[in-house]
């Protein structure tokens, strides 16, 4: 079978590999450009550009180069943008989609889970569609969320998702069977810098799975002050304020208090919490906002 492969993100590659140790003829790869990833000013390659490569598979950046490209089947998995009508109408087309559909269609599934509280999301494997993740799915497979990082679900989401996509492909049946999408539907927006920020008028239990995506900050006076790991604190504290007791640093909310456990203050390296508090000098009265 030949296939065509759309992807960009580290999460992208284990099915592009998957692909590749199953035998399918993955023909070409379609990333989006190179960009700059980090300070320097040389550009790099999309994680999935840099495997294709290594597999001596051609890349393209973009999907009008497939006009001339002849396959059996497309495979999405987290490209970064739409794949236009024409093409689909040309080539089917299978997209790996992070979450349980219809719950978390659009850019960023596994974090809104994550921030929503879900219990479980999952992975699947559905026919893509002009209209945002709207297809039928060939298969599907959970996982429990727990107390799990946003990269660390994403990561155990694009194993599973690998091994249930050559699944499908290895299964006439599954191909060729999909269910319809059952449900109510929600959608998943896009990640802002103000997804990150931590604020006191919310609750704790919000603010740990905030730090989950690993990308938490907050303003204490006018410093900013990444927060890298921290638990539910079990005091009822004060929205704002800043408890320390011992070793332990909470920051107040509206409902109890966020235990920090590793931060990165503004113009330094990571630490644990207890440092940064020692060295920061800030008095009984510090705030945070």
């Amino acid at each position: 079978m030949r296939v065509v492969f759309l992807g960009t993100p580290e999460a992208a590659v284990p099915s592009l590999l998957a692909l590749v140790n199953a035998g399918y003829d993955v023909v070409t790869v379609v990333t989006r450009p190179d960009r700059r990833r980090g300070r320097g000013s040389e550009l790099s390659p999309s994680p999935v550009k840099a495997a294709a490569l290594a597999h001596n598979i051609p890349v393209v950046h973009r999907v009008a180069d497939l006009a001339h490209v002849t396959v059996d089947i497309g495979v999405v998995v987290a490209y970064g943008a739409m794949i236009p009508e024409g093409v689909l109408e040309r080539i089917p087309m299978l997209n790996v989609h992070f979450s349980l559909l219809p719950r978390w269609r659009g850019a960023a599934p596994v974090e809104r889970a994550l921030l929503a509280g879900d219990v479980e999301t999952g992975v699947g494997i559905m026919t893509l569609e002009k209209t945002l993740d709207t297809g039928p799915i060939h298969a599907e497979s959970r996982l429990l969320i727990g107390s799990k990082t946003a990269s660390q679900l994403t990561d155990e989401l694009a194993q599973v998702g690998a091994g249930l996509l050559v699944k499908v492909l290895d299964s006439p049946t599954l191909l060729a069977s999909p269910r319809p999408q059952v449900g109510e539907s929600t959608y998943a927006e896009k990640l802002t810098p103000d997804t990150f920020k931590l604020t006191p008028d919310r609750s704790a239990t919000y603010a740990e799975r905030v730090v989950r995506l690993e990308r938490a900050w907050c303003m204490v006076g006018e410093k900013r002050l990444r927060v890298l790991a921290a638990r539910i604190g079990t005091d009822r504290g004060v929205p704002g304020a800043i408890a320390v007791e011992g070793s332990a640093v909470a920051l107040g909310f509206a409902d109890g208090t966020l235990v920090l456990e590793a931060v990165q203050p503004e113009g330094s390296k990571a630490m644990p919490a207890a440092a940064w508090w020692a060295g920061a000098r800030l008095g009984p009265d510090a705030t945070w906002h």
